[in-house]
């Protein structure tokens, strides 16, 4: 049988890649499907940039015997692959090569859960989220060891690089779960738009943004943390509203995404104006009142995506939101304003969290090196 390891050896690998690059006479003219993000770099990728369109949040269990060593080899095969599939290279002993030379911005992005930092030895810099009384978590969307979150303008580029990730970690460990989420397409609307969700509303308005996202993301050794959340839409219920009422129990204009103390996306809610009965403009059930950070370090990046599954035989929809959040410090940033959120947010009526998972995001790596070397080497 020929080996991954042996058709690199044997040169077929490298020139089949040779063949197909872009930039080659094969390859299309440049566009959308030859963008690429550079993955060496002091900082993992996936994290500060303009999302991608699609995306596959791949959560693993590792293996009983699976020991510090043993770690060390999986994560230096997944650095390697990953760093060849993000610039539009085939993996190593990949038989669908051309299924690789399309990168369409593909960043694979490294998270490490409590349990891998159990199996290395040393001690983890995330724990899992206490629990709130709005969630109703299921088993399947949470928990896990290792995640790839994988992000790209093209499904088949996310596919295909699952597949191939996913055959790395097999001798290793197992999936846990895949979650696959998506945005607008690329073109649809200007770069660094606010996402949209399944809801209508206008999502991650009051990210960090400009030398605010270093004291807010990253810590000073270029790791973050990662927060994801599934969070069920009830769809049915919230079509029920009037506008008005949406409006209110999210805090912003549901067309605009304007505070409802303001006129534009961007305004900073004013807690104290009243409107014209006389009330506050902006409610303290409305999830931007519970939401609102003041102090920009304490701030946290949204990065959501959309899921959109089957409905069930009455044809009730099975959508919502996978809620990644970035951030220096869960326990700092993330939980008390998840502690408000569950306290007093209206949109509790129409949203269920159902899934919850946490995971130190370590930094990057020079060419030549591997993701988490730091901490396994």
């Amino acid at each position: 049988m020929t080996t991954r390891r042996g058709l690199l050896a044997g040169g077929a690998a490298a020139g089949l890649a040779a063949s197909l690059v872009p930039g080659s006479p094969a390859s299309a003219a440049p566009g959308t499907g030859e963008a690429v993000v550079p993955f060496h770099g002091s900082r993992q990728a996936g994290v500060t940039q303009d999302p991608p369109a699609h995306a596959a949040f791949v959560a693993f269990t590792l293996a009983a015997g699976t020991d510090k060593r043993g770690l060390g080899r999986m994560l230096r095969l997944l650095t390697d692959d990953a760093a060849r599939l993000t610039q539009g290279r085939p993996a190593l002993g990949d038989t669908d090569a051309q299924l690789a030379v399309l990168p369409a911005r593909l960043t694979v992005t490294f998270g490490f859960g409590p349990g891998l930092y159990r199996r290395a030895g040393t001690r983890s810099p995330v724990a899992d989220l206490p629990a709130f009384a709005i969630d109703r978590l299921e088993r399947r969307w949470s928990g896990g060891d290792l995640l790839l979150q994988i992000c790209a303008d093209d499904p088949l580029t996310v596919t295909h690089a699952q597949r191939m990730l996913i055959k790395d970690t097999r001798p290793f460990g197992a999936v846990r779960w895949v979650q696959t989420g998506f945005r607008r397409s690329p073109g649809v609307q200007a770069p660094e738009h606010t996402q949209r969700n399944v809801m209508g509303q206008l999502d991650g308005t009051a990210n960090p943004r400009g030398a605010v996202m270093d004291d807010a993301v990253w810590n000073p050794d270029n790791s973050t943390t990662l927060v994801l959340r599934r969070i069920r839409a009830e769809i049915e219920k919230w079509d029920l509203l009037s506008v008005t009422d949406k409006e209110l129990s999210v805090g912003r204009k549901m067309d605009t995404g304007a505070p409802l103390s303001g006129t534009a996306e961007h305004d900073e809610p004013d807690f104290t104006r009243l409107d014209a009965s006389g009330l506050p403009a902006m409610p303290d059930f409305a999830h931007v009142t519970r939401a609102h950070v003041s102090e920009p370090s304490l701030k946290i990046l949204r990065r959501p995506y959309n899921y959109d599954g089957a409905p069930d035989t009455a044809g009730i929809p099975d959508a919502g939101l996978i809620f990644a959040a970035y951030q220096r410090d869960i326990a700092r940033q993330f939980v008390p304003i998840q502690k408000r959120l569950a306290d007093k947010d209206l949109l509790n009526e129409w949203i269920t969290p159902i899934g919850s998972a946490v995971f130190a995001v370590p930094p990057g790596c020079a060419e030549g090196g591997w993701i988490g070397e730091r901490i396994l080497a």
